[in-house]
């Protein structure tokens, strides 16, 4: 503070000493301005007194005039020379004060405007379709935004951005940054109900259900999500057998394990969720374990065919027995249904011959007598007599003499 003291009065000293020097020069230049004047007027008097022939001018006059004017004409030039640079210094000084003022003035605006639009957007701030946003007040969680345009005060309100759209990773193998993808022994690598190893593969489908939770709750969420996973996964696989974890259960491991993480993140609360978990890949750990399983499991894909082929043969041949079945038993049922009436009908038939025969018995026997006659000798001439007719005329002139009438 002192130093600035003695600076400002050092500087306001120079300032006094320049004014009492300008006055000084101005003083001198007003007297040689008047002399100046007066030695002009002289010079200019004796010229045209020179030039209209007037002999009463000495020569020694007008010597002295000229020097008198080239005199005060260089003494004047170099005086406004030395005035003229004197000026530019105090000109151009004044001029980088000036610019340095006029510096000053328009950071100190660009400063206004940038702390206003900070101010301005800071008020305001926009949530995406895939996001929430978590809006803090003192340490203290005072809401949840989901997709939209709010404001907030600033300095005061700040705003965490959570991403809530769904995220996958891989457990057992991980992916570089050129998309190649490397194995995890320890993490795909564990054993099974009859004690053997097997490399399987998961790849899990998560998200954020509950963003304050996500943020607060815990300072690794995506880690401990993992390891759950990893602890589902090892409790689930070790009570299967090698060759179901390989071939049949794997649908059933999923759904395990997704049921037990799940639960594990219900209880813990870290605000994520799982969405669903896939099982990649399951191989023996070794190469030569991998051909002799690769050797059972394509023998079990025959067999399998071969059950599906008789099955299907099965299933082909089966309807089309029982339909032939169904067919012949129809046809018996049919025909015995036309022989119970058939004989229903001839007993009848009988029945009612019978009461006729019943009531006429001689009529009766002597008409099935000739019917009889007729199919035992259908070409045998037939004579109706009564044992005492004279005369016997044959029965076939008589058959016929209609027909001849006619």
């Amino acid at each position: 503070e002192q130093r600035k003291r003695e600076e400002e009065v050092r500087r306001q000293e120079e300032i006094r000493k320049r004014k009492e020097e300008q006055i000084r020069l101005t003083n001198e230049l007003v007297n040689k301005a008047e002399d100046y004047r007066i030695a002009s007027e002289i010079r200019a008097y004796i010229t045209a007194m020179i030039e209209s022939g007037d002999g009463s001018v000495t020569k020694q006059w007008i010597e002295w005039a000229k020097e008198k004017a080239d005199w005060y004409d260089s003494t004047i030039a170099r005086e406004d020379e030395y005035l003229g640079k004197r000026d530019h210094g105090k000109n151009k000084d004044e001029k980088k004060k000036k610019n340095r003022n006029r510096a000053l003035a328009v950071l100190g605006i660009l400063i206004l405007i940038f702390i206003f639009t900070n101010a301005a957007t800071g008020c305001l701030y926009r949530v995406d379709e895939q996001e929430a946003a978590v809006v803090t007040m003192f340490g203290n969680v005072i809401r949840t935004d989901t997709a939209g345009l709010y404001f907030k005060i600033p300095l005061i309100q700040q705003v965490r951005k959570v991403d809530t759209t769904i995220h996958g990773t891989g457990i057992g193998y991980a992916i570089e940054g050129d998309g190649q993808t490397f194995t995890v022994d320890t993490e795909g690598i564990m054993i099974t109900s009859d004690f053997n190893l097997i490399d399987i593969d998961f790849y899990m489908e998560y998200r954020v259900s509950d963003p304050i939770a996500y943020l607060y709750n815990s300072g690794q969420p995506e880690l401990i999500l993992k390891n759950i996973a990893l602890a589902a996964i090892r409790s689930t696989v070790i009570d299967y057998t090698v060759d179901d974890a390989m071939t049949t259960g794997k649908a059933q491991i999923q759904a395990e394990v997704k049921a037990k993480i799940q639960e594990t993140l219900e209880e813990q609360n870290i605000g994520l969720s799982i969405v669903n978990i896939t099982v990649q890949d399951a191989e023996p750990p070794t190469r030569e374990i991998v051909g002799a399983f690769k050797a059972v499991e394509t023998a079990k894909q025959g067999k399998d065919t071969a059950i599906n082929n008789a099955n299907k043969y099965k299933n082909e041949q089966i309807p089309a027995a029982e339909a032939a079945a169904d067919k012949i038993i129809k046809s018996a049922e049919a025909e015995k249904t036309a022989r119970i009436a058939e004989a229903e009908g001839q007993v009848a038939r009988f029945n009612a011959m019978y009461d006729q025969y019943a009531l006429n018995p001689n009529i009766t026997k002597q008409r099935m007598f000739y019917e009889a006659i007729e199919n035992v000798l259908p070409d045998t001439k037939v004579i109706i007599s009564d044992g005492s007719t004279q005369t016997i005329y044959p029965l076939d002139s008589f058959a016929k003499e209609p027909s001849a009438v006619q």
